[in-house]
């Protein structure tokens, strides 16, 4: 895979580099955190420039974001409201209201999140989803997904480009460090999966025996 990554810049320059990048936010398992190291070392081996591998970079994260910004938009509360309330949903605790309590909330505190999690591995491309589902603003989101992806854009490639030759150990150690993020996130996921059961499900299930 690096390999056919380095071929594609090489030939391609900027736009390759957002290409990439674009589908790293559609695909996560395509992994910014080799990317865009290796876009920044590629500015001594070819006749790029930092700042616009950084934006170029830029410009496939926003275009990336707005492609499941659109999928949220498709995941309209009245199609969710109706999910959540069939029964083998209502059977894992769900309510159609939750949907409402879950869209409220991110309309009132929850839209600064699409700029934070823009430097979150995973998270910063799934983000978009609830942005759309809650018709976020398309300028704001646009705003916060243009600023939070050149922070984490300007940081990588610009790793890259300092460590030169060197990069693949930057890359191999932004991989790790998004690795614990995973792991930490899908922790948290299991901890609130067994919540779930425990307050929802089990009370849901004993409610129909009785």
């Amino acid at each position: 895979m690096e390999g056919a990554f380095l071929d594609f810049i090489n030939q391609f320059g900027y736009l390759a580099v957002s290409a990439l990048i674009l589908f790293e936010n559609v695909f996560p398992p395509i992994p910014s955190e080799l990317i865009l190291p290796m876009g920044g070392f590629l500015v001594h081996e070819t006749a790029m420039e930092l700042p616009g591998v950084i934006v170029a970079a830029t410009v496939g994260s926003v275009a990336g974001a707005f492609i499941l910004y659109g999928v949220g938009r498709l995941l309209s509360r009245e199609r969710l409201t109706a999910f959540f309330e069939t029964k083998p949903m209502r059977l894992l605790g769900f309510k159609g209201t939750d949907v409402s309590s879950a869209i409220t909330w991110f309309d009132q505190k929850g839209q600064v999140t699409v700029l934070i999690c823009r430097c979150v591995p995973v998270v910063r491309s799934l983000i978009s989803i609830p942005a759309g589902t809650a018709k976020m603003s398309p300028v704001k989101f646009a705003l916060y997904t243009l600023v939070g992806s050149a922070v984490w854009n300007s940081v990588l490639c610009a790793l890259g480009y300092g460590a030169s030759s060197a990069w693949k150990t930057i890359a191999a150690e932004v991989e790790w460090v998004s690795d614990i993020v995973k792991y930490v996130i899908l922790a948290v996921a299991v901890v609130a999966a067994v919540l779930w059961v425990v307050k929802r499900v089990i009370p849901n299930l004993r409610g129909r025996e009785e």
